[in-house]
């Protein structure tokens, strides 16, 4: 097989992997761009002593090491302090922050049976804590836990020891075990309950029905919106958010169904005084078995074009997609 065909073969799954190390969709793609270079400029040595999709692999970790020498660790607005209560004191949008992004589960390329095998691993909180982690802890435990690389092959790609990597693997577990989510907090409701809630979601945000809102999140519900650093906690205070800032008026807003990082998803349009509806943002939701446990409300009109969408729609598309 050519490299331009394993390469297209694998883009998808390294596009994840270089998100996990990074944190960005658009670093991310810069990464796996540059990979292909390297791999392109070298193929001509590569010799064969591991397969090409694993050969790639270790290019764009190291890629991925090279970057996070330049660059800080991606954040979320709870990272950086505790949360807000008052919604008309919202701190000033801060996008010179590194801030975390979010990633359209629709890639190119992706296989299906490694994008569920890799869901957990991509969900935002978890992806979030992973960078906490130094860059070498991180490349370890994405080797290791989610590819399930040997040891030495891991040790061999980043210049140590088995033993060292085995040591670098504990500590990261260990610190991803207190700042991830525990495994049950995964845990969604059934497809039937899971889409009744998504569709009275969408419904009550488009109408700016408060009461259906409080239904249907838990009582410590989370909503923070990057690049705005506050963020709140709390299914009170996410409500007195949420009143201060939605526009009562029927017809202002719509919300169309997306999905990021193995997580349902809203992008929300609000109209205008030209009476086009304009991309506002991208809505990753946390569900459990109690409600909607969690909103990264992502404030980042560029972030459309990720998922496919358009900025812009017309009154007319409106009214098909509510």
């Amino acid at each position: 097989m050519s490299l331009e065909n394993e390469f297209a073969r694998v883009r998808g799954g390294l596009v994840s992997h270089c998100y996990r190390m990074l944190g960005s969709l658009h670093d991310a793609e810069d990464a796996v761009q540059e990979t292909y270079l390297r791999a392109w400029r070298g193929y001509a040595e590569f010799e064969q002593r591991s397969s090409v999709k694993t050969w790639l692999y270790r290019i764009a970790t190291r890629t991925c090491l090279n970057a996070l020498q330049h660059s800080s660790r991606r954040l979320v607005p709870s990272a950086l302090g505790a949360p807000g209560t008052d919604p008309d004191d919202l701190a000033a949008r801060a996008p010179e922050l590194n801030w975390l992004e979010p990633l359209p589960d629709r890639l190119p390329n992706a296989d299906p049976a490694l994008v569920v095998e890799g869901r957990q691993s991509l969900r935002l909180a978890m992806v979030a804590a992973l960078q906490h982690l130094s860059p070498r802890q991180r490349a370890v435990l994405i080797l290791r836990d989610v590819l399930a690389w040997p040891a030495s092959e891991v040790a061999d790609l980043l210049d140590t020891t088995t033993a060292a990597v085995n040591s670098a693997l504990q500590r990261a577990r260990a610190d991803l075990a207190r700042l991830a989510p525990a495994e049950d907090q995964f845990s969604e409701p059934p497809e039937h309950a899971r889409r009744a809630l998504l569709d009275q979601y969408a419904r009550a945000f488009e109408q700016a029905d408060l009461a259906a809102l409080e239904k249907l999140l838990t009582q410590d519900a989370r909503w923070e919106m990057p690049p705005i650093p506050t963020w709140f906690n709390g299914r009170d205070n996410v409500l007195r958010l949420l009143r201060a800032k939605l526009l009562p008026e029927q017809g202002v807003r719509i919300m169309v169904e997306t999905s990021a990082n193995g997580q349902p998803a809203f992008a929300w349009y609000v109209r205008g005084r030209d009476g086009i509806f304009h991309a506002h943002s991208i809505q990753a939701l946390t569900l459990t078995t109690a409600g909607v446990s969690a909103v990264l409300d992502f404030h980042r009109p560029d972030l459309f074009s990720a998922f496919n969408l358009p900025n812009h729609r017309s009154a007319n598309h409106a009214e098909v997609a509510s």
